[in-house]
Parts: C-alpha cells; sequence; structure tokens
C-alpha cells in the first residue's frame, strides 16, 4: 500500500508506533489516509494497522 506523508496529522487519529515512517512526536500520525484490516476482525486484538511503514 503506497500512502503519501502529509504535512499535517489526522486529527483524532493517535499513533504511539514511533518506529512508523508517518510517526510524529506527540503520538500522531501524518499519512494521508490509513488503512485498519482485517474486515473480518471481531476484536481489537484481530485488527493492525495496514499503512505502516518502517522508517529508512
Amino acid at each position: 500500500m503506497r500512502v503519501d506523508k502529509a504535512d499535517s496529522a489526522i486529527s483524532r487519529v493517535k499513533c504511539v508506533v514511533s518506529a512508523c515512517r508517518y510517526y510524529a512526536h506527540g503520538d500522531h500520525c501524518l499519512a494521508s489516509s490509513i488503512e485498519i484490516q482485517p474486515s473480518d476482525a471481531s476484536d481489537t486484538e484481530e485488527t493492525g494497522c495496514a499503512t505502516f511503514s518502517p522508517k529508512r
């Protein structure tokens, strides 16, 4: 999944994964959009951020 890095954070989205390229200080996400998967998840532990991309 190719997502552009935005100049401002997505409002109301908190990200604590500092190893992600979209992470910004203060636990903000700078991805232009996010995708949470899988579609058949039934609780929080079954979900994950498909937008995650490691910092390079």
